[in-house]
């Protein structure tokens, strides 16, 4: 869905010892995205050059707070424009943008793994391996993500991701956020935690709503088509019915991020047995799976034109 342009609500001309800086004040309803919310931009530009922007939304300021987006945008222009009328270059250094970008080592896979579980050589663990191994043999790229090896923080709830897609913490997920970027196929290993997925896993799932805001706010969300998704998990408990608080959480988490769900292979027992390697037809399922899904994106792309070795 296309958002509406940002209409403007105020514009003023400060006269500097480096020439007139024109502070303005946009404002954008994306309600039609998520309701009720409203964006604002506060620009500082000089010539044609943005020289400071600041943005918020409606969404960032919680009932008990004495404040609005709106009263937020005002308030800084205002301090803006007696900061540049005094001091126009310590402004300018002061507002330099700041952005988180992707580590400069983070690999770009064909098929991202990422092994819910704090333990590393557990049963999801043995899961994500046998996933990485079916991918090699198609000759495709992949990575396993360990999450209790990355520095993460949890989200919260702060909104910031809607302003401009970048989330407010810099930490291990900015690799994640690239890689899941571009991926063609999303593979969670998760063992069941309290009805639902371990903490770190959870901490992944929500921070991934800032990878949501920046492709919806800037219009480049992936098309489903051509992608899929594989969750797997484990259960120590024996019954089916282990899995019923955790499925709805990994379905809403693949649709969040744009990786529509082919499968959800789940094993319960795991108690009962020496591992998942034990299990009949366990690895058969699984790689079974795998396979399915890179043969359904691989067929997609070749009727797309794209040659199957540059998949």
């Amino acid at each position: 869905m296309k958002l509406p342009l940002p209409s403007p609500l105020r514009s003023r001309i400060v006269s500097t010892s480096r020439g007139e800086v024109t502070v303005r004040i946009l404002h954008q309803d994306v309600s039609s995205l998520y309701p009720g919310m409203e964006r604002y931009f506060v620009e500082a530009v000089l010539g044609e050059e943005v020289i400071a922007s600041f943005r918020t939304n409606s969404y960032e300021y919680s009932p008990g707070v004495a404040l609005t987006a709106e009263q937020a945008a005002f308030s800084h222009a205002d301090d803006w424009e007696a900061h540049l009328a005094g001091d126009v270059a310590g402004f300018v250094e002061y507002h330099t943008p700041r952005h988180h970008y992707p580590a400069p080592d983070a690999p770009v896979t064909d098929v991202v793994v990422i092994q819910g579980s704090p333990r590393p050589d557990g049963n999801c663990a043995a899961i994500a391996g046998w996933v990485a191994e079916v991918v090699k043999e198609r000759g495709l790229s992949v990575q396993v993500l360990y999450l209790d090896d990355l520095i993460l923080h949890p989200c919260i709830g702060c909104y910031r991701c809607f302003n401009d897609g970048v989330c407010t913490f810099e930490d291990d997920m900015d690799p994640v956020y690239e890689a899941l970027e571009h991926a063609l196929l999303l593979a969670v290993v998760s063992p069941v935690y309290t009805n639902t997925v371990p903490a770190g896993l959870k901490a992944v799932m929500d921070r991934c709503q800032a990878l949501h805001a920046r492709r919806t706010i800037t219009g480049t969300r992936p098309p489903d088509k051509g992608r899929s998704g594989l969750f797997f998990s484990v259960a120590g408990r024996v019954g089916t019915e282990n899995f019923a608080a955790i499925l709805p959480v990994a379905t809403a988490f693949f649709s969040l991020v744009a990786y529509p769900l082919a499968a959800t292979p789940c094993f319960d027992g795991m108690d009962h047995v020496p591992g998942i390697g034990a299990v009949d037809g366990a690895r058969e399922r699984v790689e079974g799976a795998v396979a399915a899904s890179l043969d359904a994106i691989l067929a997609r792309d070749e009727v797309d034109g794209i040659p199957e070795e540059e998949a």
